[in-house]
């Protein structure tokens, strides 16, 4: 399967959900904020320096969504804030019923 940016957030294809996330790293505590547009916001106390905020980022979302690490995968935005995650295995409802608890 080929994943592309220009996805739209949360699109299911081939039980591949694309999220679009906004990282906010150095922070007080791990949590996720809700949505600023078609982005989910979340903090993570990882700085951003040799991967340790994206490996906070994974732990937590798989930690949220009780899916194992290996299913998800930072697809672009490995050195920027605003990152485009694939989660297997579950909707784009499912997700958002999860980190959003709606």
């Amino acid at each position: 399967m080929t994943t592309t940016a220009r996805k739209t957030p949360a699109e299911s294809q081939d039980r591949e959900t694309v999220l679009q996330i906004k990282l906010i790293p150095k922070s007080s505590k791990n949590q996720i904020l809700g949505k600023e547009g078609p982005a989910y916001r979340v903090k993570v106390t990882a700085p951003p320096v040799e991967g340790l905020a994206n490996e906070a980022l994974i732990e937590l979302l798989a930690k949220t969504l009780k899916v194992p690490k290996k299913d998800l995968k930072i697809l672009s935005g490995q050195r920027s804030r605003l990152k485009l995650v694939g989660v297997r295995g579950l909707s784009s409802d499912e997700i958002a019923y999860l980190l959003l608890g709606k």
